[in-house]
């Protein structure tokens, strides 16, 4: 076999997927936090972002993902986005703040599923249920991965429970039910979802999500490093994205450890982190900590609130991936940010007069965090920035009508 999975608490190894989806997804210590390693010379990728390459999906990395074989893949296209530059963005950092830099966006409304970039998992999870048997799944999900899941998992004929907040987007509730799959909205919020999922599965005995260190998330996503490779050369200075649980930033630094022995010379890029004020509990645990001087277990300490916003893919209250996330952002040298959810559509507009593409609130959070960066002093002379976007407008009809509202 070319990959296994180990205890990241205890250090087990735990074997294949066949293996941890027999054992409900946990090791023997009771840990549910495996990470894959492979049996694979990471200097194939030399080959595989080649110039010249043009992939049509993640399954282009299939020697760094942890398949068995090539059956049964459960694509729609996804994975291979174009990383854009915005030249408007780095023309506003030089000619406001004075700051050279070179900007880059992934396109993840672009992805073939449902548009966000939650469908590179939502791929491999299919993939995978569908070689090992797993023939029903369940989560707990604010809208996108719902929507992901339900198109992959109808695909690979999986049965899929989903378990909705009541504030989830119409537009998703519609997409999900279009598939076939079975959606339940709370009468609460995304915990209350969560709980409901916890609950079915226990008396169902039906598969659940991991979460956000579900390492199907994790592998899926990784391959954003690989085709930073491809489609840039390089490793960006800078990463950036919104952020309510967090599984991308992990992904991306479990993505440069690995490649890290082949390619020594790229470091992991400053992550900068970005919430709206409307919901930011990751934020008010940084700013607690850079207040306090990081003492011993400072990423332990972080608050719950109840979101009070609008963009309801990004309403995570309690933090739960926060003592994972918090320890790779202030390792990488980043920050978390905070900005005003109130005239968000304002940054719609100007991506949608500059580049012509409407893309969704919980993107212009990471927009905005763009320019608040700048503001900061957080963007240096040189860097090249990623900005990590996550979905379109195809399922936020009301952020389309604010961003044509004049």
């Amino acid at each position: 076999m070319k990959y296994k999975l180990i205890c990241k608490k205890c250090g087990a190894v735990i074997g294949g997927f066949d293996e941890w989806f027999r054992q409900d997804q946990l090791c023997n210590c009771g840990s549910n936090h495996a990470e894959v390693v492979y049996d694979t010379d990471y200097r194939k990728l030399d080959e595989l972002c080649a110039p010249g390459q043009r992939p049509t999906n993640l399954y282009h990395y299939y020697d760094f993902l942890p398949l068995d074989s090539r059956e049964d893949i459960v694509s729609l296209g996804e994975g291979a986005v174009p990383i854009e530059e915005w030249e408007f963005l780095s023309r506003t950092a030089r000619n406001s703040y004075g700051i050279n830099c070179h900007v880059v966006v992934a396109r993840n409304d672009l992805n073939g599923g449902t548009g966000t970039f939650k469908d590179i998992a939502a791929s491999l999870a299919a993939t995978l249920f569908k070689q090992h048997g797993v023939n029903e799944y369940c989560l707990a999900s604010t809208g996108n991965a719902a929507t992901a899941y339900a198109t992959y998992l109808a695909k690979a004929g999986v049965k899929f429970d989903i378990f909705a907040p009541h504030d989830m987007y119409m537009e998703s509730q519609d997409a999900i039910r279009a598939t076939g799959q079975n959606l339940v909205v709370s009468e609460g919020g995304y915990g209350q979802a969560k709980a409901e999922a916890a609950e079915f599965h226990k008396t169902r005995h039906v598969m659940i999500s991991a979460g956000n260190i579900d390492p199907i998330r994790v592998e899926a996503k990784k391959t954003l490093v690989f085709e930073c490779l491809r489609q840039l050369g390089r490793i960006p200075d800078v990463y950036m994205q919104a952020v309510a649980g967090g599984t991308s930033p992990i992904a991306f630094e479990k993505g440069m450890r690995e490649i890290s022995s082949a390619y020594p010379q790229y470091r992991m890029p400053r992550m900068i982190l970005v919430q709206q004020d409307t919901c930011d509990p990751m934020v008010q645990a940084w700013e607690w900590a850079t207040g306090n001087g990081f003492p011993e277990g400072w990423e332990k300490h972080f608050p719950s609130v109840t979101p009070h916003t609008r963009i309801s893919i990004l309403t995570a209250g309690t933090p739960g991936m926060y003592p994972i996330v918090g320890p790779i952002v202030r390792n990488s040298g980043g920050t978390f940010l905070r900005i005003r959810e109130e005239g968000i559509e304002n940054y719609g507009r100007t991506v949608k007069k500059e580049t012509g593409v409407y893309l969704g609130p919980a993107s212009m959070v990471c927009i905005a965090g763009f320019y608040e960066a700048l503001k900061q002093n957080r963007i240096k002379n040189g860097d090249l920035v990623l900005l990590n976007t996550g979905e379109g407008c195809s399922r936020a009809e009301w952020f389309r009508q604010a961003i044509d509202a004049q």
